[in-house]
């Protein structure tokens, strides 16, 4: 069984999505529709902005989904699943058209205003860790925090890599001590914010009225999401897992696992970049019977 999976935040890079605009009808016009919607041209950024207004959150969510989507759109392959990687879920929502593509795109930008206003509130930052096992994390996690400065696991996804999230001072004390536990790497992330913390909570709030005022359908195909790693097919339980999934862990490792079990041997990768891929192949390793790829 083949499966898609979408990238979130993190993957875009200058120039992307142009070959598509030039190339193919149907792609031209979601691009041009996507500029209309937002009220500015995401296009001429993506295609020939800087690095700097790329990052900019307002730019970067719209820009992976409006790749990841039209990668998805202009394939002709069948696929029996689908999941994506924080942001990257709105993605495989609209691919197994459980959301129309206008409402995932406003979706998407409602989401990183939300998370810009958030990130703002609280000085706060994210850190990579390797080479410890999850419950370590977990643990110094748990020993760092307090009711003032918080850190937690916010993205599982790899063995051996897990990424934490919260105020700049508890993810620094925390890297402290992971070193001292044996981490290979503690490093200090250059993003905007705490993603995936209780720290998202006033832009989990703001992203819940958005949803519930949006339509979703049943899904074409299992959609397996961030929250709980499971497949979901009821509207209703998919809206509620996302918008749990913003102060939530994306637990990556777990979904990907429970994908293979359900009978997924072949992995697509639908947008910009190939992390999900090196993911992919460090969670399935030696499992022979499985096979990772980028859509080109």
């Amino acid at each position: 069984m083949k499966a898609y999976v979408f990238p979130g935040q993190g993957a875009q890079f200058v120039g992307m999505g142009k070959d598509l605009y030039e190339s193919n009808v149907e792609a031209k016009a979601l691009f041009d529709e996507a500029d209309q919607i937002l009220g500015y041209k995401i296009t001429d950024i993506m295609f020939a902005g800087t690095d700097e207004e790329l990052k900019q959150t307002k730019v970067t969510q719209p820009a992976v989904f409006l790749h990841s989507v039209i990668c998805a759109n202009c394939s002709t392959e069948e696929y029996e699943m689908v999941a994506g990687h924080s942001l990257g879920e709105f993605s495989a929502l609209v691919a197994a058209k459980a959301l129309d593509f206008a409402d995932g795109l406003k979706l998407v930008y409602a989401r990183a205003m939300a998370m810009q206003k958030a990130c703002e509130k609280s000085p706060s930052t994210m850190a990579a860790i390797i080479g410890l096992s999850d419950e370590t994390v977990e643990n110094i996690c748990k020993e760092v925090s307090d009711k003032n400065n918080v850190v937690v696991p916010a993205n599982y996804n790899c063995p051996g890599q897990l990424v934490i999230s919260g105020n700049i001072d508890a993810v620094n004390a925390a890297c402290e001590k992971l070193k001292a536990a044996g981490a290979k790497r503690a490093l200090v992330l250059k993003v905007g914010g705490a993603f995936h913390s209780p720290l998202m909570e006033p832009a989990r709030a703001e992203l819940a009225a958005a949803i519930e005022k949006t339509d979703f359908n049943k899904p074409v195909c299992p959609v397996y999401q961030n929250y709980d790693a499971k497949a979901h097919e009821d509207p209703e339980e998919i809206k509620q897992n996302l918008i749990a999934q913003l102060t939530s862990p994306v637990r990556w490792t777990e979904e990907v696992n429970n994908m293979v079990a359900a009978g997924a041997t072949e992995f697509v990768e639908c947008g910009p970049g190939k992390a999900l891929q090196g993911m992919i192949g460090r969670i399935c390793k030696g499992n022979e019977s499985v096979s990772v790829r980028g859509l080109e």
